[in-house]
């Protein structure tokens, strides 16, 4: 039995195994290998795009789908623990996807599972599903992942689809640049692993002038729910503002991706620039979590 509660569990071989089979299933969408299997769609935390992607792609795939979006119609309210949830989902179901606001939680339900767990986000931690979309997204505008200039903007502290993407490029032959604020800077335990792999990385805290030879740049927000200090939130909450000015000189095979939801860190202009990929990004999530569930299954 294999989780994937890191995209660490992954090694180099796998990640390119699932994107193959990602172009696989959006050649053919529509494949109902999974007929007769249960997965648990169990979400301790707001989504839209996860859940409903995932959802899709187990609906496409011929299983069924059981689960939550909301703690409050569950046994959780009444002080159920988060081992007894587990332990009791996992009896009814072949696999369980989960989203959880505690960092860790995944990889604990992952122990104690007598089924597959899927990490679709724990906390500031992990977001393995959503790297594996973001690599599909590189590979299909690039056509490579090799040799790539990717520029992070935003919250590089809090951002688990930040940290999850940075090791798995690290696989790869890739040169970041991370723009951030001081307070959403990248952790010292991020830069430890770059440097230990000899990953080429700078830091700096202004979009202008720093964009101009990036393949991807990689927008996120700031994430209001990440901050315990809402006047630290207002501060630096709008600091990036993307804006199609700002794309002037860039490269022509530049591509600006974002995890979304977005809030203010992309103008609503920038939508209709050739450059811009974060909507049909958001359909690679289908094939790419239809290629997930697939091999975890061990049918693919």
């Amino acid at each position: 039995m294999k989780n994937l509660i890191s995209i660490t569990d992954f090694t180099k071989d796998e990640i390119l195994k699932i994107l193959s089979l990602a172009g696989e299933f959006e050649h053919r969408p529509y494949q109902p290998i999974l007929e007769g299997k249960v997965v648990a769609s169990l979400f301790f935390e707001p989504s839209t795009r996860t859940r409903l992607s995932f959802e899709s792609a187990i609906n496409r795939l011929g299983a069924r789908v059981i689960g939550f979006s909301d703690t409050s119609s569950t046994s959780v309210t009444k002080g159920e623990s988060f081992h007894d949830t587990i332990m009791t989902i996992s009896n009814y179901c072949d696999m369980i996807v989960m989203r959880h606001s505690l960092e860790g939680a995944p990889r604990y339900a992952g122990e104690i599972s007598r089924v597959p767990v899927v990490n679709a986000g724990d906390g500031a931690n992990q977001h393995p599903s959503q790297t594996l979309l973001d690599l599909y997204s590189i590979l299909k505008t690039q056509g490579r992942i090799d040799g790539l200039n990717i520029t992070m903007v935003g919250d590089m502290k809090y951002g688990r689809t930040v940290h999850s993407l940075l090791q798995a490029l690290s696989q790869f032959d890739t040169r970041f640049t991370f723009i951030s604020p001081p307070e959403l800077a990248l952790p010292e335990e991020y830069r430890i692993y770059l440097r230990e792999r000899n990953i080429p990385f700078d830091e700096k805290t202004v979009i202008e002038g720093s964009v101009s030879d990036s393949d991807i740049i990689y927008m996120t927000r700031v994430q209001r729910e990440r901050f315990n200090d809402p006047i630290e939130y207002e501060r630096v909450k709008n600091v990036y503002v993307l804006k199609n000015e700002m794309l002037e000189g860039t490269r022509d095979n530049l591509r600006i991706l974002h995890p979304l939801p977005r809030v203010n860190e992309i103008d609503y202009g920038v939508d209709n620039s050739p450059k811009a990929y974060y909507f049909p990004q958001t359909e690679n999530g289908v094939y790419v979590r239809m290629a997930i569930i697939s091999y975890l299954f061990g049918v693919k």
